[in-house]
């Protein structure tokens, strides 16, 4: 069987990371090479609890923040596996998830990348398989048909339903929280396009992985739990404003300049629609919930991103 070279990329994330690494090493697979961590300059001591704690570990300190494509293929250029698992800090790896994805990914050469079936902290499970951005499921989304609808395929958005987790599947996108893919893929695709700092750098691998011919599959056997948030609780409206960047660089690189302003477009009437309800609803003195001042504030903060350019202040 192939060896693995686990890259788990790390920022203000400690005790995820310490929690996901000793996952690792409790599972004791033999199929395991090495493990890499890459530290994005982070203030909270995780540095030292990865030299202390796991001394084991490759670790690459960064002096800036270098998000997460960056980090990953610097990663990956000092991997030796044979294969890549990319593991959020913030992701328990369970008891024979890495040796199954690698046996798989071994008895199917056509496959580029694989992911498990991943649950969250609260038990339940992460839709980690998505549809490749179109027009339709981007309206879809931004309406929230695929709420309002749930059962009807043409307003499924980018999700995959539910029932579709119970079976192996080809995917058209897997999540970048853990994903493993083939070393001969990554050497002839190339590593994660680093201008997309956070977010979308996991959509246009794998459409660049199908666009080579490569495969992607769902692989329900092989399990994880992703709790979410390790790195982006640190800096949640910094994170909101990365998705947009990204999700505007994304259109703008697959679909010309024409897909990108259509989606801002899209995107400056989904904040601007929700901001304008949240106003009325705290006018009647409806919205006062925590969680309601953070959506709140976050349309403020995306519109104003969205309009002027300028970020959290």
């Amino acid at each position: 069987m192939k060896t693995i070279s686990v890259i788990i990329v790390s920022w203000n994330a400690r005790d995820y990371l310490r929690d996901c690494l000793d996952s690792i090493y409790q599972t004791g697979e033999s199929c395991i090479q090495e493990i890499i961590v890459v530290d994005n300059a982070s203030k909270d001591g995780s540095p030292e609890m990865v030299t202390e704690h796991f001394p084991e570990v490759t670790l690459i300190k960064s002096e800036e923040n270098l998000g997460f494509a960056r980090a990953n293929n610097l990663a990956m250029e000092h991997a030796k596996g044979s294969i890549f698992a990319l593991v959020n800090s913030d992701v328990i790896v369970h008891e024979g998830c890495l040796e199954k994805l690698a046996v798989f990914l071994d008895d199917h050469p056509d496959i580029g990348m694989v992911g498990p079936r991943v649950t969250g902290g609260d038990g339940n499970l992460q839709r980690t398989c998505r549809k490749m951005p179109t027009f339709w499921n981007t309206v879809c989304r931004i309406l929230v048909l695929d709420r309002i609808f749930p059962d009807w395929q043409i307003f499924s958005g980018f999700e995959v339903p539910y029932s579709s987790y119970d079976k192996y599947m080809e995917a058209e996108v897997l999540s970048g929280c853990f994903c493993v893919a083939r070393k001969k893929a990554v050497d002839e695709v190339g590593g994660m396009d680093e201008r997309f700092f956070f977010y979308a750098e996991d959509i246009d691998w794998c459409k660049r992985f199908r666009d080579a011919g490569w495969k992607l599959m769902f692989v329900p056997e092989a399990t994880a739990t992703h709790f979410g948030g390790g790195s982006t609780a640190n800096a949640p409206f910094r994170y909101s404003i990365e998705i947009l960047r990204a999700t505007l660089k994304y259109w703008r690189k697959h679909h010309g300049i024409a897909g990108q302003i259509i989606c801002y477009l899209l995107i400056l009437s989904h904040h601007g629609s929700r901001l304008m309800i949240r106003s009325m609803k705290r006018s009647l003195g409806l919205g006062r919930s925590v969680a309601s001042k953070h959506k709140f504030k976050e349309d403020v903060i995306c519109l104003r991103w969205l309009l002027t350019g300028k970020g959290v202040q």
